[in-house]
């Protein structure tokens, strides 16, 4: 059933586990999430980015998902959330759409010009009934930083800056960074958890966690302690999916052209690493 991202979130702050937001760009993928989902009986947010809504079209990806979700998983709650949408223009489209739940990610602009815009669309959003997550510090992608070193000062989350933004922008989550990052980026070796600390602290809103598809147990369990309610997973899906569909078209000795079957291997390994993470995360059987 389609549930406000709002109230997953809080859920999980309440309940000490984190969901996961995972990103869907097609049929497949979006199947895959709704059935590791109802089999593990775990919320879940599916994500979509304004790539994604170029690709499959924004209203026809939305439908996909919502149908699939109230027909398939009755039961179940799952969010539909737009995932780093980068200017008021896309948020007043998703608006439009249908979407409960946005991101704007001003992460790489000014402190300054990021608060104003983030107030800006939350006044808009709220007064539509729709949550706003967003980004302060910065979480690098592979061609923003050089491979080697980072200087991880200059991405990380301020925590003074935190309880401002939070006070005056008056958000429904924050993104954090604390030496994550997006993709195939080296992350810090080991997270700043004292950041995150203190980060918690000055907010109280549900703290959410990108670039997290290689998270592992010990790290994530560290994090959910200090406020983390959401684990983003993009990469780790990708992943799955293609590799399950090079290794089928290798593998076969008459190469199929039945794309039901191939896409559907792939789905097959979409939803294996979504029940993985669900476990990792904490959320099997909080639906």
């Amino acid at each position: 059933m389609i549930t406000p991202v709002k109230e997953i979130l809080e859920r999980a702050r309440k309940g000490g586990y984190a969901v996961g937001a995972f990103n869907t760009v097609n049929l497949e993928t979006t199947r895959a999430i709704v059935e590791a989902a109802l089999e593990m009986g775990s919320p879940v947010i599916i994500q979509m980015t304004e790539k994604t809504m170029e690709y499959g079209g924004g209203r026809g990806m939305y439908q996909l998902v919502k149908n699939d979700a109230e027909f398939y998983a009755p039961s179940i709650p799952i969010g539909i959330h737009l995932d780093h949408g980068h200017s008021f223009e896309i948020v007043e489209r998703a608006a439009e759409i249908g979407y409960n739940s946005v991101m704007y990610d001003g992460s790489r602009k000014s402190f300054e010009d990021n608060l104003e815009t983030t107030k800006k669309i939350t006044q808009f959003c709220h007064d539509k009934e729709i949550s706003v997550q967003a980004e302060l510090g910065s979480v690098p992608y592979l061609g923003e930083v050089n491979v080697g070193e980072i200087d991880w000062d200059k991405y990380m989350t301020d925590p003074v800056q935190a309880e401002k933004f939070v006070a005056e922008t008056e958000i429904d989550s924050l993104a954090v960074a604390i030496g994550n990052a997006h993709g195939f980026v080296k992350e810090r070796s080991e997270p700043d958890y004292e950041r995150l600390e203190k980060i918690n602290q000055a907010v109280n809103i549900p703290l959410i966690l990108h670039g997290a598809s290689d998270w592992e147990n010990g790290r994530v369990s560290e994090v959910i302690k200090r406020g983390i309610t959401c684990f983003n997973v993009d990469t780790a899906l990708r992943l799955a999916f293609v590799n399950n569909l090079i290794k089928s078209v290798r593998e076969q000795e008459n190469v199929s052209f039945d794309v039901r079957k191939l896409l559907g291997d792939a789905r097959e390994a979409v939803k294996k690493t979504v029940k993985e993470k669900i476990k990792i995360f904490g959320s099997e059987g909080k639906a």
